[in-house]
């Protein structure tokens, strides 16, 4: 960890010249962290990753959440509270009014600028479910992308129960930048898709389905062992994971 005197070395190096000011930003960069007692808010780490650090609510109390809350929005900088139930918005809300929330998502957010929604732009991500059940997933992830300031395309319930369905969306596939994929039971849409279109898939199994598909585990082998190279794959339920590597891939 950095003291007040080697950050002030490090500046006084700058100002003689004796350190440049890409080298001082390169020693800078992994500042600063907040200590809270029970959290260590890394206020850099978009600098570090392109990602803001993001609230995940389960486990915290009301009183963390706001005291972190507070912290992020005197940064300036997005928020982001994934998982979080819809009594604890409500809480929340009353002390930040800036807050929005997702109920499908459940993800609450606020974002400091950026984009509107556009489909069928060459800029926007594609999100598409093979099923209704599988938009939970897909709203964490859509939102989280807004919340970054990204255009979204929402394109749900597609599967290969009825895969005719999935043509008249070709057009705004085609036209993505990236595409994830979500999809439960059997998991199959994401090499349905892979196959059919050039841009990136990011594939989420979802633990939609009935027992034999073991809460996601049958959609997370099928997609991990998709005949059409070039598939990505996060965790069962991971739409946030899905959109932060989507950003990563495309920014």
């Amino acid at each position: 960890m950095y003291s007040e005197q080697s950050i002030k070395k490090i500046l006084s190096n700058v100002q003689t010249k004796k350190l440049s000011l890409n080298g001082a930003f390169k020693k800078l960069k992994h500042l600063p962290y907040e200590d809270l007692s029970f959290a260590r808010l890394d206020h850099h780490r978009h600098i570090r990753q392109g990602l803001p650090e993001v609230i995940y609510a389960p486990g915290k109390s009301i009183k963390q959440m706001v005291r972190i809350v507070a912290s992020f929005k005197k940064k300036k900088g997005s928020i982001i509270i994934t998982r979080l139930e819809e009594a604890d918005y409500r809480k929340l809300k009353k002390k930040f009014s800036f807050l929005l929330y997702s109920t499908h998502g459940k993800i609450a957010y606020y974002k400091t600028g950026g984009k509107k929604d556009n489909n069928g732009s060459k800029n926007t991500i594609a999100v598409i479910t093979a099923g209704t059940g599988d938009i939970p997933v897909a709203e964490e992830a859509a939102i989280t992308l807004e919340a970054m300031n990204q255009q979204v395309s929402r394109i749900y319930d597609c599967g290969v129960a009825g895969l005719h369905r999935l043509f008249d969306a070709l057009p705004l596939l085609h036209k993505a930048k990236a595409i994830i994929c979500i999809a439960g039971m059997e998991g199959a849409l994401a090499s349905v898709i892979a196959g059919l279109v050039e841009r990136p898939v990011i594939a989420v199994p979802t633990s939609v389905g009935y027992g034999a598909s073991f809460s996601g585990i049958a959609p997370l082998l099928t997609m991990l062992n998709s005949c059409v190279p070039g598939v990505a794959v996060v965790n069962i339920d991971n739409g946030f994971g899905a959109a932060c590597f989507a950003l990563k891939i495309t920014d």
